[in-house]
């Protein structure tokens, strides 16, 4: 299939959302051609989440180059979830994954993502990334041990790692969910709400390459605990859907 450019289509869309990472956006980009050149019809949807710094500038540099990049600007930040959604949005793919944009999530796994996720059909909604070997500071890290333990839980949603930006989904599962501010850090167990299998894969953190970092774990701990709440009482709500059958009209041939 083409679009009305001429262009195919493309099967995957991976989305970076950013916030003043203009020092991390070329080497990345990079990473990402490198990673899915030959093996699907990708492109690349940067969401631009109202950064103050070059960021656009060097994106609009590199789009010049490469084709299959795109960005979508936010005229404010607006947070990673939102910025998640709207790449989602706007991706053309049907099948999209997510990393993060200061390059501690290597690009050489979305292969493993996407394929584990067309591997597994219909009924995998979502493949997670796990880390191994975190490069993140000790606090840090011990902020999502205690925030991945609490929502394990409290959940039971079979993920010891929703703090992963690396990620592959299907479209219409994502935009099927209900959305909030902090979604992308539920979605294992949103996903699994609604009846699709999750699947993980081992990947390996690494530092930033520059700069940093804009979006935290549960960056502020009351809300944090507000969404775990909420999406609580979203699990324990959902019901079944019914079976429904629509019923065609009868002619009677003996009408007349």
């Amino acid at each position: 299939m083409s679009s009305d450019s001429g262009a195919p289509v493309p099967a995957v869309s991976i989305v970076v959302p950013v916030r003043n990472e203009a020092d991390n956006v070329a080497p990345l980009v990079a990473e990402i051609v490198a990673a899915l050149d030959g093996r699907w019809v990708y492109e690349i949807v940067y969401v631009n989440d109202g950064s103050t710094d070059v960021t656009a500038d060097r994106l609009a540099n590199l789009m010049a180059i490469h084709p299959e990049l795109r960005q979508v600007r936010h005229a404010r930040s607006s947070g990673q979830s939102a910025a998640v959604r709207t790449g989602v949005r706007f991706a053309r793919g049907a099948i999209v994954a997510t990393l993060d944009g200061d390059g501690q999530n290597n690009p050489i796994f979305l292969r493993d993502l996407v394929a584990t996720l067309e591997r597994g059909g219909d009924r995998v909604g979502l493949v997670a990334g796990q880390r191994v070997g975190r490069k993140d500071t000790g606090f840090k890290k011990f902020q999502s041990r205690v925030a991945n333990g609490v929502r394990s839980v409290v959940l039971r949603d079979g993920t010891r790692d929703t703090g992963c930006g690396l990620k592959a989904f299907r479209r219409e599962v994502f935009l099927s969910l209900p959305y909030f501010d902090g979604l992308h850090r539920f979605l294992p167990a949103l996903v699994r709400r609604e009846g699709f299998e999750i699947a993980y894969v081992d990947v390996i953190d690494r530092p930033r390459h520059a700069g940093v970092s804009n979006y935290g774990f549960f960056d502020r701990l009351w809300i944090g605990i507000m969404d775990l709440a909420g999406v609580w009482w979203l699990i324990r709500r959902k019901k079944s859907s019914p079976v429904a059958t629509e019923v065609k009209s009868e002619v009677n041939s003996n009408v007349g």
